[in-house]
């Protein structure tokens, strides 16, 4: 698989990522260890995970996973920290939960250190410098390699990728930002990434293919088994099921049919190409289903297809997001 490095730094990770938000609770043991040796022999070598995914039971899936299947070394690990489980406040950055946070992802995941440590979501209740200082203790600890950001939208992530670039202290540069990113989720495109772009921060899509939605097994109704008849993730599916979402959905099928190709390859690698894309990270609930996304490395979109699909998902951005001399 083709690596590609994260962002302006020396780091390199393969251009899809492995996801494991559903491990430890959807996704069993078995189901993840398949996934896993599937996803190294293919040359993957970036794993997302976060510190409450499955309530910790996804890093310590993988932790133990990573002892007996997989070398250490051949792995980028990337997790999370900052979300709680508190109706009150969703978000906690300060200094001492992030890395405590981060003490107990290592912990799980049975390592000395994490390759991409990622601030899950802007905290408001905290002040910024706050929260970056945690991210300077864990890269000078050796804790962590290189840190990120998640969530965070074009002003928040402007502000912290400059704070950190700013001369007059030993401050961790950001590499990365993860972010919702798909032909169904454009929105990243008016200020996320083109802030990222010009700071040298990577983007790592997550829900590439818009929630599942792009590959098409809605279209006439919801399967046994997927997120959309699940009760718990059937409103994270939902808000893509509309008409807007369906004319997407068709155009993606129709160029799919057109390349002998599956929706999923075509949704999958217009996102992967995208300017400031470095690795959408897939979800798969087996192996199968990951190795369908990790047939993607062999296509290239056509410009006239890629084109196409730029129009028919293309948001509307007025004023200020467009050169002012242009409206």
């Amino acid at each position: 698989m083709e690596q590609r490095h994260l962002g302006r730094t020396g780091l390199r990770v393969s251009r899809i990522g492995l996801g494991t938000l559903t491990w430890g609770r959807d996704t069993e043991e078995h189901d993840a260890a398949d996934q896993l040796k599937a996803f190294w022999e293919a040359g993957g070598t970036l794993i997302d995970t976060a510190d409450v995914y499955g309530g910790g039971e996804a890093e310590y899936l993988l932790g133990r996973l990573v002892e007996r299947l997989v070398p250490r070394r051949d792995l980028v690990i990337a997790t999370k920290a900052g979300s709680v489980p508190d109706p009150d406040r969703r978000v906690d950055g300060s200094r001492g939960h992030l890395l405590a946070a981060l003490d107990a992802s290592l912990a799980r995941l049975g390592t000395d250190y994490v390759d991409l440590w990622q601030v899950h979501a802007f905290d408001p209740d905290t002040p910024l410098e706050e929260t970056l200082q945690a991210l300077d203790i864990a890269v000078a600890s050796g804790r962590a390699r290189y840190v990120g950001v998640s969530n965070f939208c074009g002003w928040q992530l402007a502000k912290a990728a400059t704070w950190q670039l700013a001369p007059g202290g030993a401050r961790a540069r950001l590499a990365s930002t993860q972010m919702e990113y798909s032909l169904l989720q454009r929105g990243v495109e008016r200020e996320v990434l083109p802030a990222a772009r010009d700071l040298g921060l990577g983007l790592l899509p997550s829900s590439p293919l818009g929630r599942g939605v792009l590959t098409g097994k809605y279209r006439h109704a919801t399967p046994s088994g997927s997120r959309g008849a699940s009760d718990r993730l059937a409103p994270f599916v939902e808000p893509y099921l509309d008409d807007s979402a369906t004319r997407i959905v068709d155009a993606v099928i129709t160029a799919a049919d057109g390349l002998a190709a599956t929706p999923l390859q075509v949704a999958l690698a217009w996102v992967r190409d995208r300017p400031g894309v470095v690795a959408p990270v897939v979800g798969a609930r087996n192996a199968q289903q990951l190795a369908a996304a990790l047939s993607v490395e062999t296509l290239s979109l056509p410009d006239e297809i890629r084109r196409a699909l730029d129009d028919v998902s293309a948001p509307v951005h007025r004023y200020p997001d467009q050169d002012w001399s242009t409206l």
